[in-house]
């Protein structure tokens, strides 16, 4: 795994091409997010990461947005309560933000994932994942960020149950080498953010109720 940028600013400025078109900033990892990598890389194996794999499905948006869509439909079509039909109004909202937004960073933001920058972690089993330059931000993480955040309205068991959760699976995007640690933190900061703001437009939360 290379390491000739760690001394570098993580942000490279936005530059203008020939033809008058800005190309995409470049995202420098941090010297943490390489301490991290190297570390997954040297300790791995083959288990771990077939495990991690199958965790990480949790935050995969097609999953996450078809479970919002059937909970509105679902919601709906029962003539639910007004109380329940915000809160599925509020998470399908959230989960198409929380799938749309990445993908338009990632054509803004240009960063080499880490699984592109190692070979030892390959011969411990680490996969390849999704485009080499789309590390920056990690998309699961927005979405597990933006769970996590309208959690934050459940009673403190399930809560603090869906924390956990949230934590974990966002911790099977570094150890898969899909992401560094700094793409994970931002990704959930960014999911938290989008909840929020949805709240403004769904009524979710309030003090009248979910």
């Amino acid at each position: 795994m290379s390491s000739s940028h760690q001394g570098n600013s993580i942000w490279k400025p936005r530059i203008r091409s020939e033809e008058g078109y800005c190309m995409p900033i470049t995202v420098r990892p941090t010297k943490l997010d390489f301490g991290i990598a190297h570390m997954i890389a040297r300790h791995s194996n083959p288990s771990v990461e077939r495990a991690a794999g199958f965790l990480t499905w949790g935050a995969d948006e097609n999953v996450l947005c078809g479970l919002a869509i059937v909970g509105w439909h679902w919601a709906h079509r029962r003539r639910s309560s007004p109380a329940q039909r915000r809160v599925s109004n509020h998470l399908l909202l959230t989960s198409l933000a929380a799938a749309s937004l990445p993908h338009l960073l990632k054509r803004v933001f240009d960063q080499r994932r880490p699984d592109r920058r190692t070979v030892r972690g390959h011969l411990h089993g680490i996969p390849f994942s999704g485009r080499p330059l789309d590390a920056f931000p990690s998309g699961h993480a927005v979405h597990l960020g933006a769970l996590a955040s309208a959690a934050s309205e459940l009673p403190r068991a399930p809560r603090n149950a869906v924390w956990v959760m949230s934590g974990g699976v966002a911790l099977t995007r570094i150890v898969l080498l899909a992401h560094w640690t700094s793409d994970v933190l931002c990704g959930f900061g960014i999911g938290i953010g989008i909840e929020r703001f949805a709240r403004y437009l769904t009524g979710f939360g309030r003090a009248t109720g979910a």
